[in-house]
């Protein structure tokens, strides 16, 4: 019998960025984390949308935390260039 302790251990990341413009009455977000999957896969996780609304959501898979990390990092950077700014 397994116990809960010999789990694989895992590290959730969770990145909320967001971007506004009043101006433009533009008010978004963008949430990005790295999840485990039921079948032993990560997943990189992708929800965006109008702030106040549900948004859309995205499922990358990915084989190790490694490929999803590096998945995560080049969203964020993406997202970084185009005015996303990490919300504290």
């Amino acid at each position: 019998m397994q116990h809960v302790d010999e789990c694989t251990d895992y590290t959730l990341q969770v990145l909320v960025l967001e971007r506004r413009d009043e101006s433009c009455n533009m008010a978004r977000y963008y949430v990005l984390s790295v999840e485990p999957t039921l079948f032993g896969d990560v997943a990189l996780v992708r929800q965006w949308g109008r702030i106040g609304s549900p948004g859309r959501r995205r499922l990358d898979l990915h084989a190790d935390d490694e490929a999803a990390g590096e998945a995560l990092e080049t969203w964020l950077a993406r997202k970084v260039s185009r005015g996303y700014q990490i919300r504290a």
